[in-house]
């Protein structure tokens, strides 16, 4: 039951839910999403922990970036299974419309310059 709870935990936020919305789009470093849901950096630093932590999504480090995408949810069949059913809900959420139409337009390159 703990693996399950910390699961649903993970996905009880709204900007965890658009974290990993996003992240179904494309692999995104921490600028990225700090760009795309205008909150501060170290929030969305807790958030990935969070997924993270519940083997929701994996980091690998790419140059200057930390780059974050979803896991293959190998680790539970609650992983596989929310992730799966997350690719056909909340898609025309208008929280989910917004923040999906407008990463297109955020690239690391323009806005994480070091």
């Amino acid at each position: 039951m703990r693996a399950f709870l910390k699961v649903m935990k993970a996905l009880s936020d709204q900007n965890r839910i658009k974290i990993v919305k996003m992240l179904q789009r494309r692999p995104l470093c921490v600028c990225e999403i700090q760009a795309a849901l205008e909150i501060a950096q170290p929030t969305v630093s807790s958030h990935l922990k969070v997924l993270e932590d519940a083997d929701l999504v994996r980091s690998r480090k790419e140059g200057l970036w930390v780059i974050y995408s979803l896991a293959d949810g190998k680790s539970s069949p609650y992983c596989a299974t929310l992730l799966g059913n997350l690719t056909h809900w909340l898609e025309n959420d208008p929280e989910i419309v917004k923040v999906l139409e407008i990463l297109p337009f955020i690239q690391r390159e323009t806005i994480c310059r070091k």
